[in-house]
């Protein structure tokens, strides 16, 4: 009987990607959560706050998917050098 070298499995939940899903999941909590939004003051050049808040968000959406996504490239660079640089 050969012994194999017992290797123990990286973990599936990691600080990175807790990081990358609360990066994800911001946009739609601030969206879903009308409460926080449903009003008209202030007004910035003539928009009220209702609109400009969702356009921002937009913006913040984009950003916040980048940086996921740029973390997400990090993570599986680190996972694939971990392995031994055989999966890309």
């Amino acid at each position: 009987m050969s012994q194999t070298p017992q290797t123990t499995p990286e973990p599936v939940v990691t600080p990175m990607r807790v990081v990358i899903g609360l990066c994800l999941l911001a946009p739609f909590v601030a969206m879903l959560w009308v409460g926080s939004y449903a009003k008209t003051d202030p007004v910035v050049i003539g928009i009220p706050f209702f609109y400009w808040y969702q356009m921002l968000w937009v913006l913040i959406s984009t950003v916040l998917t980048m940086v996921a996504y740029q973390l997400w490239q990090r993570d599986q660079r680190a996972r694939s050098n971990r392995k031994g640089g055989a999966e890309q």
